[in-house]
């Protein structure tokens, strides 16, 4: 395998290939890439992957009577290989070895190097499994489309998506974006959302005396016996007696007692609600914008006032209703002959109705100022409007942030958007959906309080500065202490001593940190492997991944049924996918001919035999992915 990257996403899938699924990778990163720390995947965290791999290496060289070990070297791990380079050109891509490869993985931040390079690679070997990192969704089809087919050209095959010589074409921003804006939404669910499958992941409480659990489609994991400090919150594998347990038995989740549980639950495919105008989205401005609060109570006033001149008027002189309130108004504008010869009650009416009049003039002279300032600010950023509550605070609108905001705009939920640039590229999405935006340095006194936080549902910090992220929560927090925090950081050891340390000094409110990295990479590792990955859910700083797989050539899987293939803590299949289903005719079981005539069935039996031809969607750990694909996880020490 072959990964070629500049940020934290390249070293995060070397670390997933190499220390998961224990493949022979190649690291191609730019000279100062030296100094950043790769990630480490596994339970020992306390010590790098390399000195592990170093120690480990030369304990079997000095076993061997080989003392040229690795250790006294100071090369990099047996089973990765680092080159520096700039850029991916030919002659970089020829000494990783993209000839021979497998796969090659371009997770470059630009999307133009990476398509360049993807040219390339697919020049030198058209057999190459390509994954690239790209923002631009539409241009990412036709560039995977344009691959494929001279992958296919080169190589005479009449499909190559359906060989190794695939092209994948994924966004780091997309697969975390609904992970994060879910964690912020209501805390419940966390969601996996592709291809038209939308899945949805609830936290369920212990259930109290009496009641039945809800297990919905499946039970995915028990939850940490404790809310502040849970085993686990490393982001390892490891599954101690406290932390979270991925993927249960129905014995474990009955003997399970005072544990919560995170179940399964599907929902039916939809691009999002209509984002009502009375949200302020569209192209008519709607009438409650046009006028302030105060504006709209002065003109109501007025109207008051002339009504009441008009009842006076025809009960002092006598005149018809409408005539009173006809002379009222001409009185008002002041455009009526003056009363000389009437009675005392008709002057009076008459002078308190100019005086009316004069107070009317700045009332509608303001009404038209503020008309004209709404609608010239229609296409402008909006500032969050009075009396706004219960809204999410979105912090940063580069790549992560624009995704996230489009998410939480789908599922409608109020968003107010804090950016220090005003040159971000998701300025142009906010103001196209008309939400609320604070420009300035949000670790600035204020910015927060113009954003309405002492009344937000959320704080959601997505920024590409840890500290930024830091400062801001831990500023937020001294305004709401329960304030339900969601923190993007790049290095784990870092989120998980904030997450524990947020959530041992605010029990009570809801902390989250996320690495969009250790989101994403499992996905791009997928693809490098050729399995479709659908997603990933966290559990608290664990992750389980959702992908579809072809039965045949498991052993674990063909020929079994759904009760026997299910491992626990591994992997759990969850639903057949129709588009798969065998063609030759039924085997008289009630079961298997009630799949057969079913679309995409969750409620398999557990009875129903799994069959070559059978394609299946399924819930899987790291290591069980690995294990099921036949490729065993490098064992390391300490684990």
């Amino acid at each position: 395998m072959v990964v070629c990257g500049d940020d934290g996403l390249a070293h995060r899938l070397a670390a997933e290939l190499r220390g998961v699924y224990g493949e022979q990778v190649t690291l191609v990163v730019p000279p100062n890439e030296r100094t950043v720390r790769p990630p480490v995947v596994g339970r020992a965290r306390a010590v790098s992957a390399a000195l592990l791999d170093r120690v480990v290496s030369a304990a079997v060289n000095r076993a061997a009577g080989n003392g040229n070990n690795a250790a006294a070297t100071g090369e990099p791990p047996g089973n990765e290989r680092v080159l520096e380079a700039g850029e991916p050109t030919e002659t970089v891509l020829a000494e990783a070895g993209v000839e021979r490869a497998a796969a090659l993985a371009l997770v470059y931040d630009d999307d133009e190097t990476n398509i360049r390079a993807a040219l390339t690679a697919r020049r030198l070997n058209p057999r190459l499994r390509l994954v690239l990192r790209l923002y631009n969704r539409r241009l990412g089809q036709h560039i995977e489309e344009l691959l494929d087919q001279a992958a296919a050209l080169a190589t005479g095959a009449e499909d190559p998506a359906a060989g190794d010589a695939s092209t994948t074409v994924l966004s780091d921003a997309d697969t975390a974006a609904p992970a994060l804006a879910a964690t912020a939404v209501a805390g419940t669910t966390k969601v996996v959302h592709t291809d038209g499958l939308l899945l949805r992941a609830v936290d369920r409480p212990p259930p109290g005396p009496g009641q039945v659990a809800d297990h919905g489609l499946a039970t995915l994991a028990l939850l940490s016996t404790t809310s502040n400090d849970p085993a686990g919150a490393d982001g390892s594998e490891s599954s101690g007696e406290h932390g979270p347990r991925l993927l249960p038995d129905a014995a474990a989740v009955r003997e399970a007692t005072g544990r919560g549980t995170v179940v399964l639950e599907q929902v039916s495919y939809s691009a999002g609600p209509a984002l009502s105008a009375g949200r302020g989205v569209g192209v008519v401005v709607p009438f409650a914008s046009l006028f302030s609060r105060r504006l709209r109570w002065s003109l109501a006033g007025l109207v008051v006032c002339v009504l009441a001149l008009a009842v006076a008027l025809w009960l002092a002189t006598g005149v018809h209703p409408l005539g009173a309130l006809y002379l009222t108004l001409l009185d008002l504008f002041s455009i009526n002959d003056p009363a000389i010869g009437a009675s005392t009650e008709r002057q009076v009416l008459q002078l308190l109705s100019g005086l009316v009049g004069l107070l009317l003039l700045p009332v509608l002279l303001a009404a038209v100022l503020e008309a004209l300032g709404t609608f010239r600010t229609a296409g402008a950023l909006r500032k969050p409007p009075r009396g706004l509550g219960g809204h999410v605070v979105l912090l940063g609108l580069g790549k992560i942030g624009t995704r996230v905001l489009t998410r939480l705009r789908e599922l409608d939920i109020p968003v107010v958007c804090v950016e220090a640039g005003p040159e971000a590229r998701g300025l142009a999405t906010a103001r196209r959906l008309r939400v609320p935006v604070v420009l300035g340095d949000v670790t600035q006194e204020g910015v927060l309080e113009a954003a309405k936080i002492h009344r937000a549902h959320a704080l959601l910090a997505v920024t590409s500065s840890d500290t930024t992220n830091l400062e801001a929560a831990l500023y937020a927090r001294t305004l709401r202490p329960d304030l339900r925090v969601v923190l993007r950081l790049y290095d784990d050891d870092f989120a998980t001593a904030v997450y524990r340390t947020l959530r041992a000094a605010h029990p009570h409110a809801l902390t989250r940190s996320r690495s969009v990295s250790h989101l994403a990479a499992p996905a791009f590792a997928g693809a490098m492997l050729g399995r479709q990955i659908l997603g990933a859910i966290p559990v608290e700083r664990r992750v389980l991944l959702f992908a579809a797989l072809q039965v045949g050539g498991h052993a674990q899987l063909e020929g079994r049924t759904v009760a026997e293939a299910f491992r626990a803590g591994a992997w759990r299949v969850l639903a057949l996918d129709r588009g798969s289903l065998r063609e030759e005719g039924g085997t008289g079981q009630d079961a298997e001919d009630e799949v057969r005539a079913s679309g995409l069935v969750w409620d398999l039996p557990e009875s129903y035999v799994l069959q070559g031809s059978d394609r299946v969607i399924l819930a899987a750990t790291r290591r069980g992915l690995a294990e099921l694909l036949g490729r065993r996880p490098r064992e390391r020490a300490g684990t």
